[in-house]
């Protein structure tokens, strides 16, 4: 037994056979005699039978199929970013089959496991799927019946406007690099993924055949599908050590927690991107023009925030961001440099927007010369191309551009270089998910596309660090992976919103399974350019759609950037009037987003949202009405975390109006209308 002093993660040896590992929160076994491990916790939750597998030779491979299962030497003490905890290897061995490494890893006071799984072989070797773990035995709290799980399905990107989806059983399900496994009334969950992001695609497959119950469960490293945009295989990782994704198994009363600790915990292998700025609040072009851009919107913009907005208490560190999205370029050089100068005077500063792997020429472009390559690379030369060497599909009328080709390297020196001489401090990077495709890749030893990926947006990232360049350069993704996450200070939790009540709904299922990403993996979500009249694309929406459209960007993190033309009367009126909302605009400036207080909603999103950690030991509600009808509600305070036995004075926060709630919060809503309210315990 290993304990005391050292570490109080217990190792005791049973029979030779039996190895059982703990600390106080969650316990593993180890069976040498079948090769297969349980992990088991305080609540009665567990998963049993884990097998470790990968694909050779045309056949599956687990440990079970080993002939040989000892344990190797002894344990090691660890200490790390997790704290002090026990690092186990299990082997595997048979004659005619690589060993089989089964790295295990337990801290003390933490109620999680990492896994990793090693394929070893003296001959070089190569796999694309590697099972970390596979178990046919899943108990949630001890349930059964109806109500014993519901599965939170990840989608890999935010792109064709995919949504967060919870299913329960019967299913058969995907989710990517994450899911929770949940008890929607008790919250009770058990939450796997991947904490490392540079070689694999994860993915965690879920089968049920009925009700209440989980016949399958396996979290594998090598996923391709549809919604990874992917028309080729994964790719190979060869060698003679293949290593799997390190993988997070955890258990946890309140299965929010359990995803706000799963992205800690992927914070300690990679950490984020470091901003020391606050909430960028600006504008962004997009919504208010697409294609129309042009230098009078741009900076008309500039001018009516500065002058009409900015003055009552719209901005952050004195400073807004005003940022050209697609078709910047329709303006002519003097246009551009005169419209940044105008910027700048009016104390703002420019942003841009680029897509580093996506060209959208056509066939007869291919032989067009790649801009910063002198005429050597043509864009023929960095497409990204399958094993016979035909471009990939197009995806969203994109192609993809190959991130590990020096012509794309060099594409990157050229943009950067030009953002940074022009004085941008802001970029939004749009179509990443072209970067992330599985194809055939220029540089020898990057056989993935994460790993292509992962290499080209670190390179780009390093280009626009302030250790290069001398100043701050906030970088935005927009369509792109969940993972990986530390190139970016902030991700586009959503493909795109706009103003209409639907939009507000569509982006508030991502918060509702999203949320734990801000300030864990992405210093702030971003709920895309906040729509208070109308988008160019739509009719106006009314005013209950427009504030509510608000509160949902306030509540999430948050970038705040605004997206009407505001030459139109009711836009600039709007603005002037909500943005001077002194209590509204400090929650955004707070940078934290407002957690959901249901999860069990099909593809649906909460329309309850609350935070605990705001100003003045307050308490914040927001309630949404997502329908076109009025809408009463009732909102159980011990549901949101607050005490039920006390009273608590609230005000809402737009209305301006007080009252008193405990136990239950009424609210009457108007269609398509939220309010904030803020909660203050009563003394007695």
């Amino acid at each position: 037994m290993i304990n005391g002093s050292e570490t109080a993660v217990q190792v005791n040896v049973e029979s030779g056979t039996l190895i059982r590992v703990k600390n106080d929160l969650v316990a593993l076994e180890i069976d040498l005699e079948k090769g297969e491990t349980a992990c088991i916790s305080g609540n009665s939750s567990e998963v049993r039978g884990i097998l470790s597998a990968y694909r050779w030779n045309g056949r599956e491979v687990h440990t079970g199929s080993y002939e040989r299962h000892y344990l190797q030497e002894q344990p090691a003490i660890i200490q790390d970013g997790f704290g002090t905890g026990i690092h186990l290897i299990v082997l595997h061995e048979s004659s005619g089959l690589p060993q089989l490494e089964q790295h295990l890893y337990m801290y003390e006071l933490l109620p999680f496991l990492l896994m990793r799984s090693v394929i070893v072989s003296d001959m070089e070797i190569k796999a694309n799927r590697m099972a970390v773990i596979k178990s046919q035995s899943v108990s949630l709290g001890g349930a059964s019946g109806p109500d014993g799980f519901s599965v939170l399905r990840v989608p890999f990107d935010n792109d064709k406007w995919v949504r967060y989806t919870v299913e329960n059983p019967p299913l058969e399900t995907e989710s990517y690099e994450v899911t929770a496994l949940f008890q929607p009334h008790s919250r009770q969950g058990i939450i796997l993924g991947s904490i490392t992001h540079d070689v694999w695609k994860t993915g965690i497959r879920v089968k049920g055949e009925h009700e209440g119950k989980i016949d399958e469960l396996e979290l594998y490293g090598g996923a391709t599908s549809e919604m990874t945009r992917d028309s080729q295989p994964h790719g190979y990782i060869k060698g003679k050590r293949i290593e799997s994704p390190l993988v997070f198994l955890g258990f946890y009363e309140d299965y929010r927690e359990g995803l706000e600790a799963y992205g800690w915990a992927n914070t300690k292998m990679e950490a984020p991107l470091k901003w020391e700025g606050g909430v960028p609040l600006g504008w962004n072009s997009w919504s208010a023009a697409m294609s129309t851009l042009d230098y009078e919107l741009y900076t008309s913009t500039s001018d009516f925030l500065r002058n009409e907005v900015q003055p009552s208490g719209f901005q952050n560190e004195d400073t807004l961001y005003i940022n050209f999205d697609a078709f910047w370029n329709k303006l002519t050089p003097d246009e551009m440099k005169d419209a940044l100068n105008r910027v700048r005077q009016n104390g703002h500063k420019p942003g841009t927007y680029w897509t580093p792997f996506a060209f959208w020429g056509s066939p007869d472009q291919f032989g067009s010369a790649v801009e910063g390559t002198n005429g050597k690379y043509t864009y023929g030369d960095i497409l990204l191309r399958d094993s016979e060497g035909e471009i990939l599909p197009d995806i969203a009328g994109g192609l993809a551009i190959d991130p590990t080709h020096p012509g794309t390297l060099e594409r990157i020196d050229w943009f950067t270089d030009q953002c940074i001489a022009e004085g941008f401090e802001y970029i939004k990077l749009d179509f990443m998910a072209h970067g992330s495709l599985e194809g055939q890749h220029h540089h020898p030893d990057l056989t993935t596309g994460i790993g292509a990926y992962h290499y080209g947006l670190s390179y780009l990232a390093d280009r626009l660090s302030p250790e290069k360049i001398g100043r701050p350069f906030f970088i935005n993704l927009s369509i792109a992976p969940l993972f990986p996450y530390s190139f970016a200070h902030s991700r586009r939790i959503s493909c795109d919103v706009f103003g209409k009540i639907e939009d507000t709904e569509y982006l508030l299922n991502s918060l509702t399974h999203g949320w734990w990403m801000n300030d864990t993996l992405y210093r702030f979500n971003d709920p895309d350019h906040t729509v208070l009249y109308k988008s160019f694309n739509q009719e106006p929406t009314t005013r209950h759609e427009g504030r509510s459209r608000l509160t949902a960007s306030v509540i999430s993190g948050t970038v705040l950037l605004l997206g009407d033309d505001f030459r139109h009367a009711e836009a600039a009126a709007r603005a002037k009037e909500w943005l001077q909302n002194r209590e509204v605009m400090d929650l955004a400036r707070l940078g934290k987003s407002f957690v959901p207080v249901e999860g069990n909603l099909g593809k649906q999103a909460s329309d309850v949202f609350v935070l605990h950690s705001g100003p003045e030991a307050a308490v914040y509600l927001a309630v949404f009405n997502f329908t076109s009808a009025p809408a009463h509600k009732s909102v159980s305070l011990e549901r949101a975390g607050l005490d039920a036995e006390v009273s608590y004075s609230l005000t809402e926060l737009w209305e301006g109006t007080r009252g008193e709630a405990a136990g239950e919060l009424t609210v009457e809503l108007e269609p398509a209308e939220s309010k904030i309210f803020k909660l203050i315990r009563k003394e007695t």
